[in-house]
């Protein structure tokens, strides 16, 4: 059994480690080299910082915990991880949100798109998608805070905010009633704006030519693939915690949550280094920079 543990530990550490490099290539590349300081290109660099983020809140404490005979964490270092973990959430859709309003203005109003998403407005935009969730996951993390706890058990492999609210012995009312305004506020909001988003592109596609399409599919296929995965994993958190976490087999229950931990910062980058050709470029330049620089002399040359 300590070996299964050991193996589980070295796969969480080359994990972490795999994702620490992927999210800081996209972010090193973005921020190096001035022809990627697009808006597109900033909130993609974002929504990997914050997978960063997330990730670093999970993938070490669960690699020393693994080293030990015993799985233990102490009540701040729990709660750490409870407000990392959730905010890595909530950021992740405003992100992602955003990311959906920057397609709408890039497919629908291209004439007026450097006007409108200006640095100045990114910035903005970037900071009120930090804001809005901490703002919202602060309030209900003082709550949890302030409650006192009658069992040192959780079911997670990862403190969560419901599992510590689960402890309490006191009346936890007010965190259920604040914990599904905060849903509707991430879970149920930020997906239909996204929705609402891609509903007017779909119009604007209806309406251009093929090649407008292709090119608008092209675009908006990595934020696609992105949110599905990231807001089926978070679906599946918000049922589990209606329902006992013991009528979920064990295993599925592992797994599924410890997808939109590690799956999202794994797959961000992958998708959008592979999909985005000015970002899987710089890439290869960054590997190969000789092979870059003979295609692009043969290329003028042609």
């Amino acid at each position: 059994m300590s070996d299964i543990k050991y193996l589980y530990g070295l796969l969480s550490f080359l994990c972490f480690v795999l994702i620490v490099l992927c999210n800081g290539a996209v972010i090193a590349i973005v921020a190096l080299h001035q022809s990627l300081h697009e808006p597109m290109y900033i909130f993609i660099s974002v929504l990997c910082l914050n997978g960063l983020y997330g990730s670093s809140a999970f993938l070490p404490s669960l690699f020393v915990n693994l080293l030990y005979r015993t799985q233990t964490v102490s009540y701040a270092g729990c709660l750490t991880q409870v407000y990392c973990i959730h905010t890595y959430m909530g950021c992740e859709l405003t992100i992602l949100t955003v990311m959906a309003f920057d397609r709408y203005v890039c497919i629908c109003n291209p004439l007026r798109y450097n006007c409108i998403m200006s640095l100045k407005t990114v910035f903005k935009l970037v900071v009120a998608a930090w804001l809005y969730t901490l703002t919202l996951f602060t309030t209900h993390f003082i709550l949890t805070v302030r409650l006192p706890l009658c069992d040192s058990a959780i079911l997670k492999i990862y403190c969560d905010n419901w599992s510590v609210v689960r402890l309490s012995c006191a009346d936890t009312s007010v965190n259920n009633i604040f914990g599904l305004f905060i849903t509707a506020a991430l879970i149920g909001l930020m997906p239909v704006l996204i929705v609402v988003s891609y509903f007017e592109i779909l119009r604007a596609c209806v309406k251009s030519s093929r090649d407008f399409r292709s090119k608008a599919l092209q675009t908006c296929t990595p934020h696609l693939i992105t949110m599905v995965n990231y807001v089926v994993d978070v679906l599946f958190e918000i049922l589990l915690h209606r329902f006992k976490p013991t009528s979920v087999p064990y295993e599925l229950r592992v797994v599924m949550s410890l997808q939109f931990l590690v799956v999202p910062p794994l797959l961000n980058p992958i998708i959008y280094g592979l999909k985005i050709r000015k970002i899987r470029f710089r890439i290869v330049q960054l590997i190969h920079p000789k092979r870059i620089t003979v295609q692009a002399a043969s290329i003028r040359i042609a």
